[in-house]
Parts: structure tokens; C-alpha cells; sequence
């Protein structure tokens, strides 16, 4: 998988964010295929049209409003190292606002509601050629389980913790859920996940095994090779959207290697996991 295969559109200014047939082609896109690559031909150094984006998928595409990333923070999300800058959620400093590398994982694993699909508006690219974004499809992971890994991982039997930052409710600390679901009359091995390794805990013999075996596939060399696009700073440069759906894409990020790298997120649609019938 390269990069050329991602779908692209551009915007050369910030009314195209209202324009229906705009908004019909993202929804299609996105739909279709899962990710999309949206090209800024202006600045927009607040996340205008992002934000008008979204309310229009809302507003066309009955895709639900955007979600508040904690008790102190709303729709956005400021993906940078909190180098010079204090961290969002006071007290804690969340993982993207590190250099570090982030594994294998789904946006907000840890909701009740998690969002259908992330975006990322990038303000600046990584100028010394680190964050390189990684995408591998839940759809062809899950072809490479078992099935009785598959089974097991769409059973309640996992706990997974909340991360101190994105805490809303400061008595809810964790909430039990499955893994992996599928669309209404769907094959298991075409599921949707949510997952961050870091935050799952097994709670009976067989969710050990399956995510031993999830482990194992997502460090297999069939999977990377299959499964897996990486989008480099010179694929998303400043002024670049990506757009992804959060149930069939894990990501990832490689090392940041500029303290001056700034992305800025936003998450929406959010519905029950293992509602089967959603979108």
C-alpha cells in the first residue's frame, strides 16, 4: 500500500467547506475507502474549515457532532510536544504531546461512544523528517486471526482503562467492552476495532490468548507488508487534512523529531461500538 492510493480532494479556499457537492465527495470518499486526503489551498491556521467540514457532514451526512476530548478541553485538540507550551488537560500530559513514538492503536478505545472518525489538520510538518503517520487496515488484520480469536475479541471480556488525561467523569476510571465488531450481515474477519494495547486488560483465559495473537499479527511482516500505508511529512505537509475512519484504520507515529511539529485533531460521529447497525 503507498501513499498514491490514498484518495485526494482540494479545497482552494475556505468556502468550499459549505459547498454541498464538496461536502458529497468527502462523505463518499471517506465512506468508501475509509481515509482521505484533503489539500489547503489558503491558511487557515484556526481549523476553520475543518470545523465548518464536520458540521456539514453533520448537517448532510447525519454524521453526529464532534466530541469533547476531555473535562477541560472541547472539539480540538492541539497535537504538539508540550516543550514550550503547558500540556491541555492540567496535571497530565497526554501521549501525542510527546516526541515519543505512539504504537498500534484507535482514537478514544476507552468510550462508551467511541468517535467513528478522526482528522488531523496539519499546521506544521515535521521539518526533520519524523511523525511519519502509519495506517494498517482492521479489515485485513482481522483476515489474519483465527477465528476464535476473532470470536473471543467480540466478547465483553476486556477492561480498558481511561487515560488520566481524558478523563470526563472523575469516578469513571475504566469501562469493559469488546475488541472487535462487525457491520450488520458482515463477515467477522471484515470487523471494526478499538484498541491501544496499553489500556486493555484481559479478563478471562481466552481474551489473554486472543490479544497474544493480536500482538503477534501486528508485528507479522505479511501484515506491514498488506495491511499497511505510511504517510511521511512530505505527504502531509502544512495545510494538508487527513481524514480517517476510526473503527477500520489502526495508526501509529514513528518518533517526532521536530519540537516545532503541530498537528491539530478532531474527533466525531461517535456511536456505540457494538452497534451493529450503524454506518
Amino acid at each position: 500500500m503507498t501513499p498514491s492510493a490514498v484518495p485526494q480532494l482540494t479545497a482552494p479556499d475556505l468556502a468550499y467547506a459549505k459547498q454541498r457537492h464538496h461536502v458529497d465527495s468527502v462523505s463518499r470518499l471517506l465512506g468508501q475507502d475509509g481515509i482521505l486526503k484533503i489539500s489547503l489551498g489558503f491558511p487557515d491556521p484556526d481549523s476553520r474549515y475543518l470545523e465548518q467540514l464536520v458540521l456539514g457532514l453533520h448537517e448532510h451526512h447525519g454524521h453526529r457532532l464532534p466530541i469533547t476530548h476531555s473535562a477541560s478541553r472541547g472539539w480540538f485538540w492541539d497535537v504538539r510536544p508540550s516543550i514550550d507550551t503547558p500540556f491541555q488537560t492540567p496535571q497530565h500530559q497526554a501521549r501525542s504531546e510527546t516526541m515519543e513514538a505512539f504504537p498500534w492503536h484507535t482514537d478514544c478505545s476507552y468510550e462508551d461512544l467511541p468517535p467513528r472518525y478522526f482528522a488531523l489538520h496539519v499546521l506544521q510538518h515535521d521539518r526533520f523528517g519524523g511523525g511519519t503517520l502509519s495506517l494498517m487496515s482492521v479489515p485485513r488484520l482481522s483476515q489474519l486471526l483465527s477465528p476464535s480469536t476473532r470470536t473471543s475479541l467480540t466478547r465483553k471480556d476486556y477492561s480498558i482503562r481511561i487515560p488520566p488525561e481524558f478523563i470526563k467523569e472523575p469516578e469513571k476510571r475504566d469501562i469493559i467492552g469488546s475488541i472487535l465488531t462487525a457491520h450488520r450481515d458482515a463477515q467477522p474477519s471484515s470487523g471494526m476495532m478499538r484498541f491501544r494495547r496499553d489500556l486493555v486488560t484481559p479478563l478471562t483465559e481466552s481474551a489473554s490468548r486472543a490479544l497474544q495473537e493480536v500482538d503477534a499479527s501486528l508485528k507479522n511482516d505479511k501484515a506491514q507488508a498488506e495491511s499497511t500505508l505510511h504517510l511521511n511529512s512530505r505527504d502531509l505537509l502544512a495545510g494538508s487534512i487527513v481524514l480517517v475512519d476510526n473503527r477500520r484504520w489502526l495508526h501509529a507515529r514513528n518518533n517526532i523529531k521536530d519540537p516545532g511539529r503541530h498537528l491539530r485533531r478532531v474527533r466525531w460521529d461517535a456511536v456505540p461500538f457494538d452497534d451493529l447497525s450503524s454506518k
